[in-house]
């Protein structure tokens, strides 16, 4: 039997009503790697993954989820996955270690190793201070934090994540982006939704484009390709200097606040042009970089028609 150990799908198909969400998608989030999926509101996304969580039956199209089908195998594809959706839900009474406990014993872990589980994972996302406190005393980050912490109680090998970093505070999203990278890199399959595409070019390896149900693209993100012009950020530590020095290249630029000021430049070796002949005029530059990302520039390609 062929070995499906990440996630495949081909075809799928799911109708409500006289609404097609997801048309004819096909997508593979490979183990060892952290998969990102992207798309506007609407394009199907969680409709996908909760196909993928076994929570809805596709209309049409096949599904393999760690080697085995959610349709006809639920309960292994569920033993085997964790699944966070883009809201928390639970009994607000309870504590965040009660929590994690009740979630092990769902998923048939003895006691001792549920409640061991339940003090590495309070550990791993920093609420372990937090960890007799009712659940609804928690902020929306903190929240966010227990479900994934809830998510991977029993250990699982397919990820399943939909907005996880909704709400998480600068260092909790690094923490998060630690935290997949290390399960990818403990060769775990992640799919991941987000619309955070910052933060998904960070931790992605792969990314899947999914637009009116329909899956548009499908690349490892070093391919993705870039814009030939794009703008950069720069400042300088006497910022009229800067602006002088621009004017007299004949160089267009935004007007100067804060943060400095952007120009539009043809790609690295426009940048570095630019960047020496600063130097060379003694103009004390302390920032240079572009704006965006090529997960940026892709989306915005594909959503072009949308503006």
């Amino acid at each position: 039997m062929e070995q499906r150990a990440g996630v495949e799908v081909a075809g799928i198909r799911r109708i409500f009503g006289e609404v097609i969400a997801v048309d004819h998608v096909d997508l593979a989030a490979p183990p060892g790697s952290v998969t990102a999926l992207v798309g506007p509101n609407g394009s199907g996304k969680t409709t996908l993954l909760l196909v993928l969580a076994t929570l809805l039956r596709p209309d049409s199209g096949t599904v393999w989820v760690a080697n085995h089908d959610p349709v006809t195998d639920p309960q292994a594809v569920r033993a085997l996955t964790g699944w966070m959706p883009d809201s928390f839900g639970t009994y607000d009474t309870l504590t965040a270690r009660e929590v994690l406990e009740f979630a092990a014993s769902a998923y048939r872990l003895r006691r001792d190793r549920g409640e061991q589980r339940a003090r590495e994972l309070l550990e791993l996302i920093h609420l372990a201070d937090y960890a007799d406190l009712p659940v609804h005393v928690l902020s929306r980050g903190q929240k966010q934090r227990l479900g994934l912490a809830r998510a991977l109680v029993h250990n699982p090998t397919v990820l399943l994540l939909d907005e996880p970093a909704a709400g998480l505070d600068p260092r909790s999203r690094i923490e998060l982006r630690g935290i997949l990278r290390g399960l990818a890199a403990d060769g775990r399959a992640v799919l991941v939704s987000s619309h955070v595409l910052a933060e998904l070019e960070t931790m992605a390896d792969r990314v899947v484009f999914v637009d009116r149900g329909q899956t548009v693209s499908e690349q490892e993100l070093a391919d993705l390709p870039r814009s030939e012009r794009r703008p950069w950020r720069m400042q300088a530590l006497d910022p009229n200097s800067l602006v002088d020095a621009l004017d007299r290249y004949g160089i267009e630029h935004a007007d100067p606040d804060a943060s400095g000021l952007e120009v539009l430049l043809s790609g690295d070796e426009a940048a570095a042009q630019l960047l020496a002949r600063l130097v060379r005029d003694e103009v004390r530059v302390t920032t240079c970089a572009p704006v965006g990302s090529g997960l940026e520039d892709a989306y915005l390609a594909m959503t072009e028609d949308r503006r």
